[in-house]
């Protein structure tokens, strides 16, 4: 396919939904300006940037509806179990080696178009590792229920509401409901999908098939998810080729030239589960999977296409043993008590994945009206959809993100985990669109509240229930960050998790912060502090006007009967786990030739809301940098086996941005030109490895990266997913 179809094909669509904000633009900046500096001079937004994010948001309304529904209210919270997934089971060699196009390192053999192969297989002299194992995941619609609990249905002043069913049947206030199931997109058709679990030094592949055309149920796919029914999958941050990577700038010029993968096509992801130059301290403890299709990678993660990929470290560590292999009676003796099966996979007990993620549920008197209606004829937009009453509800372009009104952890709305008296390894990843978390360990003698109970209102709503009384009674050991296991573990009263970071936890179910012993039957929540009304930022929070009433509670954790569980695991403050990959001793002299990218909000609005140096993301192209010290504008190519210095640049606007570059993980060495290369106060995790750069409100960090191993495409973007599905990503390469 020719370069000009490509484009024909990405830029039509854009053109479209941008024709009716750049006419507005056009007629209305000058009297929006007019309107609006007042108001940014009392919220200190007034400077350039505010100025064209406030004209961007009186614009917006004109074109789109910027209004939310309130969820029902869960009435029997904390009843739930909280699932706990079990590896998935590999295919067995027996099998694959049938399959019609068996996976295989030859040309052709990556996808079923036969036009890619794997850069590089299991036995490169580099890897020499032994041949993959194979999983299959299909990516399905299905459905999905957040709770068994009633529900009563209420306003945003959390009074009773009406309701209505499929069929339209209205419902009158205060009568009790059952929530529908909400239609998903699943990796396998399961929210979250599937676990693989992975160990360095055994390849992973990974055959995606898509099967999204096929609903045998009949489910109505409302008004989200990617309306060709591609999908692209990531692993996030898996040191990948780019065929196996699953990102949009190689997608739209190589194998499918299309945003993703289409019905009825797959994919082998090669997973070489091998760290960056063979370096054992670039070794990664917690992946996630998740979908990545171009325009439409917020809705199709929302509508359920997420997956967990703990990868596990078995190389012996001297006499001791696997030295992160998930058995706590060896190497790091993390928490963890590890079953092999006879397929090849394996499970680990007391150690549990936790993926966050928060969901609005529509309450059928709410006007769908989205920039992105165009694309979905069969709904009739703008329109009120009664017929969706108590299903996820989705804007594509809210001016500030996505929150929802319900908290969720692995699929389930406010469930309880019941644990023994030991230490637990939990695994925190944040599969929220915008909202970040703050978390904290606590008790309460009176138990959760409705919010509604509590005479709030709004967006005060959300989250549903308080604990008024909650108080700190444990502490977090943190033991690893996106880029694996830190340095040395380390204390923590709280800590942040932003879109698609990850957090390991250690936690001490014997004892509590003030040493007294805990008991059978004893309750602790784990415990959101940040409030975040919408996708901007938080509004309050413990390292900014932290608000003592906002305390809702995520999970109901209760100390089982009996007497405490045998616990193998030895994890203490400051205790040594992984080496830092030196920075080099003459990284400041670098600074002047760093590469230098700001993100900022657009002033036209439409589908190029969000842009990267004032340009929105072309997969045809490598951006550019802005001007350095040294005078230049660098490409942003890298030489495969460089290092260099980047700068992530927060344009202003009053935003935060959870910007993520793949393939490589990075250190953080300033901060607002401050080395941080020793401390970090307000970002503690910047003296490990991360994949992830949290930028607050105008901040300004750099980071030092390699560009190892691998040849060709890939993105960086922000991983507030309304921002990179409205243009705030760039493409860079390897070469």
């Amino acid at each position: 396919m020719s370069d000009e179809s490509i484009v024909d094909r990405l830029f039509t669509r854009r053109t479209m939904l941008r024709a009716s904000a750049v006419g507005t633009a056009a007629v209305g900046l000058t009297a929006a300006q007019q309107l609006i500096v007042p108001s940014l001079q009392q919220s200190g937004l007034l400077s350039a940037d505010g100025v064209f994010d406030g004209a961007s948001i009186a614009l917006a309304d004109n074109i789109y509806t910027e209004a939310f529904p309130t969820s029902p209210l869960i009435l029997s919270p904390f009843v739930d179990p909280l699932p706990v997934p079990q590896a998935l089971r590999p295919v067995d060699r027996s099998d694959f080696t049938t399959w019609p196009s068996p996976p295989g390192p030859g040309e052709g053999q990556q996808n079923s178009l036969g036009n890619e192969k794997h850069q590089c297989w299991s036995d490169d002299q580099r890897v020499r590792s032994p041949d993959p194992i194979v999983y299959k995941i299909d990516v399905k619609v299905d459905q999905h229920a957040f709770t068994s609990s009633q529900v009563l249905p209420i306003d945003t002043f959390g009074q009773p509401a009406v309701s209505f069913d499929a069929s339209g049947k209205t419902y009158p206030a205060g009568l009790l409901r059952t929530l529908p199931n909400s239609t998903i997109y699943g990796f396998n058709g399961t929210f979250p999908g599937p676990m693989i679990n992975a160990e360095y030094g055994k390849p992973a592949l990974v055959r995606f098939t898509n099967m999204l055309d096929e609903n045998p149920l009949n489910l109505d796919r409302q008004d989200f998810g990617t309306p060709d029914l591609s999908f692209l999958t990531h692993l996030h941050n898996g040191h990948t080729a780019p065929e196996s990577d699953g990102n949009p700038h190689y997608s739209m010029t190589r194998g499918p030239k299309h945003h993703g993968y289409l019905p009825k096509q797959w994919v082998d992801n090669l997973y070489l589960n091998w760290p960056a130059a063979s370096d054992d301290r670039e070794k990664q403890s917690f992946f996630w999977f998740h979908d990545h299709r171009m325009d439409h990678t917020g809705s199709n993660v929302y509508k359920g296409l997420v997956g967990l990929y703990p990868i596990y470290d078995p190389k012996p560590m001297g006499s001791a043993g696997m030295t992160d292999g998930g058995d706590e009676r060896q190497g790091l003796r993390l928490p963890g008590v590890r079953t092999n099966n006879s397929n090849g996979s394996f499970d680990v007990r007391y150690d549990i994945p936790l993926a966050f993620y928060d969901t609005r549920l529509d309450d059928g008197v709410t006007l769908h009206n989205d920039i992105h209606d165009s694309e979905f004829k069969g709904v009739k937009n703008p329109a009120k959809h009664p017929e969706w009453w108590g299903k996820t509800f989705f804007k594509h372009f809210p001016n500030h993100g996505f929150t929802g009104d319900i908290f969720t952890v692995n699929g389930t709305a406010y469930p309880v985990l019941r644990v023994k008296r030991r230490k637990y390894r939990f695994r925190f990843l944040d599969a929220s669109i915008s909202r970040i978390y703050e978390f904290k360990l606590m008790t309460s003698t009176q138990g959760p509240k409705s919010a509604v109970s509590l005479g709030l209102q709004g967006t005060e709503l959300q989250g549903q229930y308080r604990i008024p009384d909650g108080q700190q009674c444990m502490r977090f050991m943190q033991v690893a960050s996106d880029g694996g296991l830190v340095p040395f573990a380390f204390k923590r009263d709280s800590f942040e998790l932003w879109p698609a970071k990850r957090r390991e936890m250690v936690v001490d179910f014997m004892t509590y912060q003030d040493g007294s012993p805990t008991s059978p039957g004893d309750v602790i929540y784990l415990t959101n502090v940040m409030k975040m009304p919408d996708g901007r930022m938080w509004s309050n929070s413990s390292r900014f006007l932290p608000d003592p009433n906002y305390k809702v509670p995520m999970i109901k954790i209760i100390i089982d009967d009996g007497p405490p569980e045998r616990d193998d695991s030895i994890v203490f403050d400051q205790k040594p786990l992984r080496a830092l990959p030196p920075l080099p001793s003459n990284w400041q002299s670098m600074l002047d030739n760093r590469l230098i990218f700001e993100v900022k909000r657009g002033s036209a609005g439409g589908e190029t809301e969000w842009l990267i140096n004032d340009k929105p993301f072309d997969p045809l192209v490598n951006a550019t940098s802005l001007k350095n010290k040294a005078g230049r504008t660098p490409l942003a190519q890298q030489k495969m086996g460089s290092f260099n210095l980047w700068e992530i640049r927060n344009g202003g606007g009053g935003w935060v941005h959870p910007f993520h570059l793949h393939m490589e993980e990075h250190r953080t060495v300033m901060r607002n030109n401050k080395d941080v290369t020793a401390s970090s106060p307000g970002h503690p995790d910047d003296v490990s490895r991360e994949d992830l750069v949290a930028l607050d409100p105008s901040e300004s960090v750099i980071i030092y990266r390699g560009f190892r191993d691998f040849v060709g495409p890939y993105v960086a973007h922000c991983h507030n997913l309304a921002h990179e599905d409205h243009a705030m990503m760039f493409g860079w390469e390897i070469t």
